[in-house]
């Protein structure tokens, strides 16, 4: 699964990559962690793209509520199908931004080394995402989302055996359009190719999620640390 990233690039950026003609100002993020606001590009009924904040943790419009389910991840080989990510994936995607994502590797006596994953030139870039609104018995809707994963790359697998399925800015407006086929948005499924991250130990400081600074993303050697 992907339980944190990041997303510090400057918004001005952000906005102009995704094609936004209004940016949303927002601090920048060193440990995006579930049930945390994120940042959300979908589409209008217009067509055109807007940035919102959704709720990390999808809950389907038909449960009794986030603390009965709160879905982070949805399995790409699944979640076409599954009840819980059917009408969602039918039509209410998003695009997640980013420019870092952590998996923890595991290590000598049940140790874990955080792994900090981010594209050579430090660019921003997109989660495939599925968004949903449940409303609770009182009429308050509540907007949710999740990000859906594959199998690792060759980069990540070293690491994990998952990694989020990272969409190509070509792909972006397919993967928005509502009348994009299942079969084709599947085909879209798929690990990030070779060398398109690089991976990086780093510090302990990530683990809490009540940081988020940038010494969560701090290498482990200026850590203090000694890489095991």
């Amino acid at each position: 699964m992907c339980g944190r990233f990041t997303l510090s690039t400057n918004m001005k950026k952000v906005a102009e990559h995704f094609g936004l003609f209004a940016e949303l100002e927002a601090r920048p993020r060193y440990n995006i962690a579930p049930t945390q606001d994120v940042l959300v590009v979908r589409a209008k009924d217009t067509g055109e793209r807007e940035m919102v904040t959704m709720r990390w943790g999808l809950v389907p419009s038909w449960c009794e509520g986030p603390k009965k389910m709160s879905l982070f991840n949805a399995r790409s080989e699944s979640a076409p199908d599954k009840p819980s990510f059917r009408s969602a994936f039918k039509s209410r995607r998003c695009l997640i931004p980013a420019d870092g994502f952590f998996e923890w590797q595991t290590l000598e006596k049940g140790k874990k080394q955080p792994i900090l994953f981010r594209r050579p030139n430090g660019d921003v870039f997109s989660f495939a995402g599925l968004w949903e609104t449940w409303t609770d018995p009182d009429g308050k809707p509540l907007t949710t989302c999740s990000l859906m994963t594959t199998s690792a790359n060759e980069t990540v697998q070293q690491f994990h055996d998952r990694m989020p399925v990272i969409l190509g800015q070509n792909q972006y407006a397919f993967w928005l359009d509502p009348a994009s086929e299942k079969t084709a948005l599947r085909d879209l499924l798929r690990p990030a190719p070779p060398g398109f991250l690089n991976p990086l130990a780093v510090g302990p400081t990530v683990n809490n999620s009540r940081y988020d600074g940038p010494e969560c993303v701090q290498p482990l050697e200026e850590a203090g640390k000694v890489r095991a």
